[in-house]
């Protein structure tokens, strides 16, 4: 004999009813309680866009598409889900801080472990293709104390938009990837190069989606930080070029107004002959500000 909650007959009126009913014996609470939800959403952007049965199929192709383009290298859905801009809503959720700590911002891809740890001011470009350029700035917590110990894991694009593991055997390994540490004083400072805009991969569905809804598939220039020190939440973030072409209209909605970082040229002989350099070159100054860990 059906329990109470099998025998509903669907309708359009009662379809959510009718369908999160039947879930009433999951085994899992929270997976019950989000397919409530889901289901409530999806039945109403059916019942908002009435899509023909056509459009429905289409639908079905293109997920089909997406799911067939995921291998070991290359993760499709979440290339959807960060055009969608559901990637930085989750990150947005999971990553509440209190006022005056530093935002998170998507890892990306292209992180690696491994990289090397370096003394403060290591040039992590290796090839010495590019625009020069010292980053420097201080690592605090939210009262404005230094934070001693705290590591920085920093990788980036080179001056052509690529990684190093997109370029393999073209870009040494581990070029424009670094490990630093900082002291007493919490400050840290590296030299690298400009980065430049570069394009997620758009050669799959996600990419005719793109097309189809008239957006381009490039991220602006920016460097990429993982800051840890005990005590801590880890802060995932990037700085960006505030003047690059892209930065309104980032693929994966990663930009933030607090993560923009002034580019200023430096034209002074003596500094740059204090950093290695010759003038001109830029520089960044950008201190990242640490919320303490808290328990969940």
């Amino acid at each position: 004999m059906p329990e109470a909650h099998e025998m509903g007959y669907f309708t359009e009126e009662n379809s959510v009813e009718v369908v999160a009913g039947r879930n009433k014996n999951a085994k899992d609470a929270r997976l019950r309680e989000a397919m409530e939800v889901i289901i409530r959403k999806l039945h109403e952007a059916v019942k908002e866009i009435e899509p023909t049965q056509e459009e429905w199929f289409e639908t079905i192709q293109f997920l089909t598409k997406t799911g067939h383009t995921c291998n070991d290298w290359r993760q499709e859905f979440i290339l959807l889900s960060d055009v969608l801009g559901v990637s930085m809503l989750v990150d947005a959720v999971n990553s509440r801080r209190p006022n005056g700590a530093s935002e998170n911002t998507v890892l990306g891809p292209f992180h690696v472990d491994g990289a090397p740890e370096y003394e403060m001011g290591t040039n992590i470009c290796l090839d010495q293709k590019g625009e020069d350029l010292v980053v420097k700035g201080r690592i605090m917590d939210t009262e404005g104390n230094p934070i001693s110990g705290a590591t920085l894991d920093v990788w980036q694009a080179n001056d052509e938009g690529f990684y190093d593991v997109q370029q393999q055997g073209l870009q040494p390994e581990f070029n424009l990837r670094g490990l630093f540490r900082t002291g007493a004083d919490g400050t840290y400072w590296f030299k690298a190069v400009k980065p430049k805009y570069y394009p997620i991969p758009d050669d799959g569905p996600v990419g005719d989606l793109l097309g189809r809804l008239g957006r381009h598939p490039y991220r602006p220039a920016h460097l990429h930080y993982i800051v840890k020190a005990e005590g801590y939440d880890t802060l995932t973030t990037h700085i960006f070029d505030p003047d690059d072409q892209y930065i309104d209209s980032d693929a994966v909605f990663g930009v933030k107004k607090s993560l923009l970082a002034e580019f200023v040229t430096i034209n002074d002989p003596e500094k740059a002959k204090e950093v290695g350099f010759n003038a001109p070159y830029l520089e960044i100054d950008f201190d990242f500000v640490l919320a303490r860990e808290t328990s969940k």
